[in-house]
């Protein structure tokens, strides 16, 4: 294994080929935008007016596609397709794996006479069967149970990679339950759509729909592949298990916003290619805090375009990455003792009629509108916390919560002290009617002084897990590998929840007798009260917050079993079926998988660890050992016992010392083996994740500071196991 290892490193960076891999870039990116999909302006030139208007009306308004409509599309996509050498079709989807999937279909259809054509039907495009025993099911799906159905979504558009024409799907259930992250995203902005609709009659009739947007910001390291390669941990688990940190990471703050490497750079050129061609608005590349790590971010989009885009972009990633020999890491924390990677999620509301909900207008009216739903966004995740926090726990992401690169596990609001400082005088508002004066100061003086306030916003809080951020808020605690759309679901569910509350609230005052103004001031004034307990200022890493947030009731929920504990809280499932997103079987389901994947996850990374503390470190360490005895035996065979006694000190400290954690990692590792025996034959998978958590990773410790230790003593042995790390941080 040592020899092979050896072997990958002699294909290191500084090989002619791993230079020459230079990428010409058009003179406009514009030009490329849209190439491979099957864009509205594709769409205008291929289908009917019929079809066209059709699918419009299908994006716009939600309404169904009849199958003769279906039919046409199919044609036009097809043609439009193999127009640009494409034979095959899928259904692509996003099952709960946490990657994407898809089966691919040829055209080609053999006839009679010993002829064949190419076909695509509406039949073809509106349906497909793949296995729904094979995917992450969650006890939905018997083994001998295998059909599943992925099912066209026309509101995403249909795309080309290579020869195979994508189209974008949801995944179900031979009975109906949803299998993926799609479908249950899509019924989460249906609600939230409708209810914002709904909610905005208040103050402009003429909005019909209102649509979330997502802006996301993708984290990644970029390592050489021969390197990753050189590395069991990094293949098998996506992370270093162990390996001391190198002389020189990020202390210097030197990499953040630096030049970026010429290797790099051709990575990102031909990686924003592909992303112009498949509609992908990359705008924004730059180097990140820790060596090697990078970030990409678009312009905002919907956000079932946007999630789809994010999932289609780390697959694009991973596939120019290999072209320029790098390896992509999207783990949250795949290094030790530098920045782990994040995938912050900018969330807002936009109307129909060009407005965006979160950003202040110029008048009283326009900014009591932007505090409507201010203030019932802050109400949102005041009521559900703890459920926007269980849709980012993951095994990996535990890493890099709360470290100083990520906010807390606490769920807290940040809104900046002027905007807070607005809400106080909103919470001095008269229950029931207001007097001329009291309606004179707070259009003036309180609500039409926001758009001032704004032009220089308060400074940003990175320790915030829910920031406001001028006209948007900004989930920064979501992880670099997740998939946007659990984070989204949860997000618009609540939203739409909160909104349809608030209405029938305002509603009913206004029923009493109160103005419109005057009801939603005193639903508002209300909010405030029930949620400054979320909202913090300060520094979300310090010990206070922690203890302050323990005063204030807000929950800490550290590990991932701690925080899916909380997702099957009645409060959350009743939540999910009012709003029509999850069944509570459903809700079960996807709780068991997350449960199952965290334990599968730790169990994985002991097995390697245990692989090789013991069967790399330990044979390469008595190696080194028998070398020193062989050293002190000359020396004692050439020197008297006094001298010799002074000479071989070190070698006889470095012997006894690399016995001594030989016989850790021994013992560590027959714990580990023992205590993963015993989290593995629980039934029960909140029991099982919590043993894996709170028995089986403390284990990982003593092995890790053991090996660290041989690895100090043994260097030339194990330097491209573990101290090659300082190589990896190299441009």
């Amino acid at each position: 294994m040592s020899t092979l290892r050896f072997k990958a490193l002699e294909t290191l960076p500084f090989k002619d080929f791993r230079r020459d891999n230079s990428v010409e870039v058009p003179a406009k990116l514009s030009e490329l935008f849209c190439k491979n999909v099957f864009s509205e302006e594709t769409m205008r030139e291929y289908l009917t007016k019929e079809a066209f208007s059709s699918i419009m009306d299908a994006i716009k308004k939600g309404t169904k596609i009849q199958r003769h409509i279906a039919d046409q599309v199919a044609v036009a996509m097809k043609d439009w397709a193999m127009s640009k050498g494409v034979t095959h079709y899928t259904h692509w989807f996003q099952p709960l794996t946490g990657t994407t999937a898809e089966k691919h279909d040829s055209f080609f259809t053999p006839i009679e006479g010993g002829r064949a054509i190419e076909r695509f039907s509406g039949n073809m495009l509106i349906q497909q069967e793949p296995d729904a025993s094979s995917f992450p099911n969650g006890g939905i799906r018997n083994t001998f149970e295998a059909r599943g159905y992925t099912a066209w979504d026309p509101t995403s558009p249909a795309f080309i990679m290579g020869t195979t024409l994508c189209i974008p799907s949801i995944f179900i259930s031979y009975t109906g339950e949803t299998l993926d992250y799609k479908a249950p995203l899509l019924r989460a902005l249906n609600a939230v759509d409708e209810a914002a609709t709904s909610v905005m009659q208040y103050f402009d009739k003429n909005v019909t729909k209102v649509t979330p947007t997502l802006g996301w910001e993708q984290e990644y390291f970029l390592v050489d592949s021969a390197l990753y390669q050189s590395r069991p941990d990094l293949v098998l688990t996506g992370k270093t298990l162990l390996g001391h940190s190198p002389a020189k990471g990020q202390q210097l703050d030197d990499h953040y916003f630096g030049s970026i490497p010429t290797r790099v750079m051709n990575f990102m050129k031909e990686l924003e290619i592909e992303c112009m061609k498949l509609g992908i608005p990359a705008t924004t590349r730059h180097n990140e805090v820790a060596p090697n790590q990078f970030e990409l971010a678009p312009m905002f989009e919907e956000v079932n375009v946007a999630v789809d885009h994010n999932s289609l972009l780390m697959d694009i990633m991973a596939r120019v990455a290999h072209k320029h020999h790098f390896h992509i890491l999207f783990h949250e924390k795949p290094f030790a003792g530098v920045n782990g990677s994040g995938k912050h999620n900018n969330w807002s509301l936009a109307t129909d009629t060009g407005e965006n909900l979160l950003s202040p207008g110029k008048n009283p009216k326009k900014n009591l509108q932007f505090l409507t739903f201010f203030v019932n966004t802050i109400k949102a995740v005041h009521e559900y916390a703890d459920l926007l926090r269980a849709s980012i726990a993951s095994a990996s992401n535990d890493h890099r919560l709360g470290a100083n690169e990520a906010p807390p596990a606490i769920i807290s609001v940040f809104i900046g002290s002027q905007l807070f400082s607005v809400l106080e005088e909103l919470e001095k508002v008269t229950n029931g009617k207001l007097s001329p004066e009291e309606k004179t100061e707070l259009k003036l003086n309180v609500v039409g002084k926001i758009p001032e306030i704004l032009l220089d916003n308060t400074d940003r809080n990175r320790t915030s897990p829910f920031a406001f951020t001028g006209n948007k808020f900004e989930i920064r605690a979501v992880g670099s590998s997740a998939n946007c759309a659990e984070s989204m679901t949860v997000m618009n569910t609540i939203a739409a929840k909160q909104l349809n509350d608030f209405k029938k609230e305002v509603d009913a005052l206004i029923e009493s007798g109160l103005k419109k103004d005057e009801a939603i001031f005193n639903v508002l004034r209300e909010y405030i009260k029930q949620c400054k307990n979320i909202m913090f200022e300060g520094d979300g890493y310090s010990d206070d917050w922690a203890k302050e947030a323990k005063k204030r009731g807000l929950n800490n929920l550290k590990t991932t079993p701690e925080a899916l504990k909380q997702e099957m809280d009645k409060k959350f499932l009743n939540l999910y079926e009012e709003m029509g997103i999850f069944t509570h079987r459903e809700v079960e389901a996807r709780n068991e998988i997350k449960l199952e994947k965290y334990s599968t996850v730790i169990d994985i990374e002991a097995r390697v660890l245990s692989d090789i503390a013991r069967n790399h470190i330990i044979p390469s360490a008595l190696n080194y050992q028998n070398r020193l005895i062989e050293n002190v035996k000359g020396l004692k065979e050439i020197f008297g016992d006094k001298e010799f006694k002074s000479l071989a000190k070190e070698q006889m400290s470095l012997i006894t010392s690399i016995s001594e954690n030989v016989s850790k990692i021994k013992l560590g590792v027959e714990d580990l083996i023992q205590a993963r025996e015993a989290a593995k034959s629980i039934s029960d998978s909140q029991k099982q994740a919590e043993s894996y958590c709170n028995k089986v990773k403390p284990l990982f410790d003593p092995i890790r500071e053991a090996s660290d230790a041989l690895e100090m003593m043994v260097d030339d042995e194990l330097w491209p196991m573990t101290k090659y790390r300082e190589m990896l941080f190299t441009k």
